[in-house]
């Protein structure tokens, strides 16, 4: 069997579904120069959303159909925000604001450490490079942090950060993550956890539409990548999602552009109390509330998973962060690369040259993908048994997921054949975006009957009202 049929397989046995026959996986060389099997992860993740995105458009009385996922085309997805090209420059946003500010500081990348091991810094959002300088306390140059790292030891580094609520993880082994206590308790969980945690009546599914999940409402509040990719997944399906974001947040606006298909897009200062009602408001109606706060930020705002059942009975709440969800790092705030570099990955991608990164955002699109995938069970469930449900993921469980498929050797890498500007033209489509006419990638998967597609364009941040379309 191959890679991805049994990654696919394991995502069926979760979604408790015998493998379906009408999936088929279009599998060619690795696109993906990188020793992980990744684009097949993804090509599984996206195939698994997409079987239960049929099965509810069978639930609501349609036809069966065919679904058909491209290794390769899930590939090119993992480094979507790479694809997008502005027919007007002078309106395209800074595709690469976010890291080119990253790039200015010192405090960014793997360093080594007092013990002969290494950190990956990453300053994140402000003030995220003045918490690591603090805990390194050192000044923003590149002889002063490279000093200070030298000074301490990886643990003491990962720690003091942590304490100031910045984010640097320490370079694992493999077998090191799996034996701490973060790796244990996240090895005791379902990749994808979909939990009923109150009664409610069941909710069918709508009948008008044309699309698997027309007539549901989605509220996202996450930011980079995960959150806002498993929001535009369900969009594909063609659910109403209303992206929510604070005018006093920082953001990445190439980032933005990539993940903001499909979806209408409001400002909440959720700091407001009256901005907080706004949202009670919206949750009333919505099906599914998408959040990536650090754990606790929700409860502190009378918007945990609890308060919403309250407000919401059938609330669909999934929950995305970096480290899991229980355990001593579950309030700690986390990115890609700290996913890979405390996972093993980076360990393994970069062997004897050192920790090295994977050459695409393996772990926060698939996490993404995988988000959704556990989104559309749970809404499947409570049209058919009824219940409100708790979907939680985490990139560190994406991470160890895909480094569990199988790590290969220098073969691997021999084999990869990078995309091509052919190739890549053909998973493109062109909309009207909020940034003027433009070209990316389309939906990575392709179904027969209720093709995945975005019908609102990509706009910036508070285009729209916080309502509800009519």
């Amino acid at each position: 069997m191959s890679a991805v049929s049994d990654a696919f397989e394991g995502l069926m046995r979760l979604y408790g579904r015998s493998t379906p026959d009408f999936v088929t996986f279009d599998e060619g060389p690795p696109a993906l120069a990188t020793r992980f099997k990744a684009d097949e992860a993804a090509a599984a993740a996206l195939a698994a959303g997409a079987t239960v995105a049929a099965d509810l458009w069978r639930l609501r009385g349609g036809p069966g159909q065919d679904v058909r996922v491209s290794t390769r085309e899930a590939a090119a997805s993992l480094t979507s925000f790479s694809y997008q090209r502005f027919a007007d420059p002078d309106r395209a946003p800074p595709t690469r604001e976010g890291v080119a500010a990253m790039q200015k500081t010192a405090a960014m990348g793997f360093k080594p450490t007092g013990d002969g091991r290494h950190v990956f810094l990453h300053p994140s959002f402000p003030p995220g490079t003045q918490r690591i300088l603090a805990a390194l306390g050192c000044e923003d140059t590149p002889e002063a942090v490279n000093a200070a790292c030298l000074a301490h030891t990886a643990f003491e580094i990962e720690d003091a950060v942590a304490d100031r609520r910045g984010c640097t993880g320490m370079v694992r082994t493999p077998d090191e993550w799996d034996a701490s206590e973060q790796g244990r308790i996240l090895a005791s969980r379902p990749l994808v956890e979909v939990i009923k945690i109150a009664d409610s009546e069941p909710e069918p599914l709508p009948q008008q539409g044309d699309m698997p999940l027309s007539g549901l409402r989605v509220l996202d509040l996450t930011r980079v990548l995960a959150g806002p990719t498993c929001a535009r997944t369900l969009a594909q399906y063609g659910a109403d999602v209303l992206y929510i974001a604070s005018p006093n947040l920082p953001a990445s606006t190439g980032f933005i552009s990539d993940t903001n298909h499909g979806k209408l897009s409001a400002w909440l200062d959720l700091a407001r109390a009256e901005d907080q009602d706004r949202l009670r408001d919206l949750v009333r109606t919505a099906d599914v509330f998408s959040q990536g706060y650090r754990t606790g930020a929700m409860e502190r705002l009378g918007l945990g998973v609890m308060d919403l059942v309250r407000l919401r009975p059938g609330i669909v709440y999934t929950s995305i962060n970096c480290y899991g969800h229980e355990g001593p790092w579950r309030g700690r705030a986390g990115w890609e690369q700290l996913a890979q570099t405390v996972t093993g990955m980076a360990h393994l991608h970069g062997g004897d040259e050192g920790p090295k990164l994977q050459p695409g955002a393996v772990c926060d699109y698939t996490t993404g993908y995988l988000a959704a995938f556990g989104s559309l069970i749970a809404l499947q469930r409570r049209a058919l048994y009824g219940g409100s449900y708790l979907v939680r993921v985490s990139l560190c469980q994406t991470a160890t997921w895909v480094r569990g498929l199988g790590v290969e050797g220098p073969e691997r890498l021999a084999r990869a054949q990078p995309l091509t500007g052919d190739e890549v033209r053909g998973f493109l489509v062109e909309s009207e975006s909020g940034w003027g006419p433009m070209s990316h990638l389309g939906p990575a998967v392709r179904l027969s009957a209720t093709p995945a597609r975005w019908t609102r364009p990509t706009v910036p941040l508070g285009t729209h009202e916080p309502v509800w379309p009519g």
